[in-house]
């Protein structure tokens, strides 16, 4: 495995919202939700370097303050991904090194998750790879649960909040949820955030739409792990649960 892979999560301008105010500085077991997404993904031991990407001051002055690596970014990109590549631009990158994106709301981020990200660049022709698992027919109804079908080769097909596919026959439907997990070749991410907003990513508000627009293969890794998003603030005793009454 390449030995300049990178780790990179970050927090969108609109974090600290009113829905959950003050998010990513949560407290869990004493520390800030940022921090426990960090010593999760540090027990990975693909990457060379994991850093927090953001915007705010607060978030910034706290990862200081936590001996946690942080690139302070533009306040105005206008997804996620394109903070990302800031950030591996401020790191130097190569363009074949990989550069994954997580997000930083994810404090039990299990990380054989990321092992399984990043091993099928074994492939040297690989681009980019995200994660899927699969759903109940109950769960694929969730717009917010984003669905993926996948070719023969498990490269994604389409991503959407429709369930896909359509049960015509009512019989041997399986329904891949997508977890927002990425990983890319760094000049694959370049290109990405140099093309405009694709239709389909307008329709769906899936910005992986851009890449299958464009040609570009995403393959997906069927993962038996669950992962968890701290979107409100009840959902923090749920991952307190998921990470036991202490953190490791």
């Amino acid at each position: 495995m390449d030995t300049s892979s990178k780790i990179i999560f970050r927090w969108y301008p609109y974090c600290f919202n009113s829905r959950f105010p003050g998010k990513p500085l949560a407290e869990i077991f004493g520390k800030p939700m940022f921090w426990h997404v960090y010593t999760q993904a540090k027990k990975c031991t693909l990457f060379s370097d994991i850093v927090v990407a953001t915007d705010d001051d607060r978030i910034y002055t706290s990862a200081k303050q936590h001996q946690v690596p942080v690139i302070m970014t533009a306040s105005t990109h206008q997804s996620g991904t394109d903070r990302v590549f800031e950030a591996a631009k401020h790191m130097n990158v190569s363009a074949d090194t990989i550069v994954v994106n997580i997000q930083g709301d994810e404090p039990a981020l299990n990380p054989d998750m990321l092992t399984e990200l990043v091993l099928p660049f074994k492939d040297p022709q690989l681009q980019v790879c995200t994660l899927a698992r699969w759903l109940d027919e109950n769960e694929a109804l969730i717009p917010d649960r984003v669905k993926v079908v996948m070719d023969n080769q498990n490269d994604a097909l389409y991503f959407s909040r429709f369930p896909i596919p359509y049960p015509a026959n009512k019989t041997n439907i399986i329904y891949y949820g997508h977890i927002g997990l990425y990983a890319f070749r760094f000049y694959i991410l370049e290109q990405f955030v140099s093309w405009p907003l694709g239709r389909l990513e307008q329709s769906e508000k899936l910005e992986q739409l851009r890449l299958l627009e464009h040609g570009i293969s995403i393959h997906v890794v069927i993962t038996e792990h669950k992962s968890m998003g701290v979107d409100r603030p009840e959902d923090i005793e749920i991952v307190k649960r998921m990470m036991g009454d202490t953190n490791e």
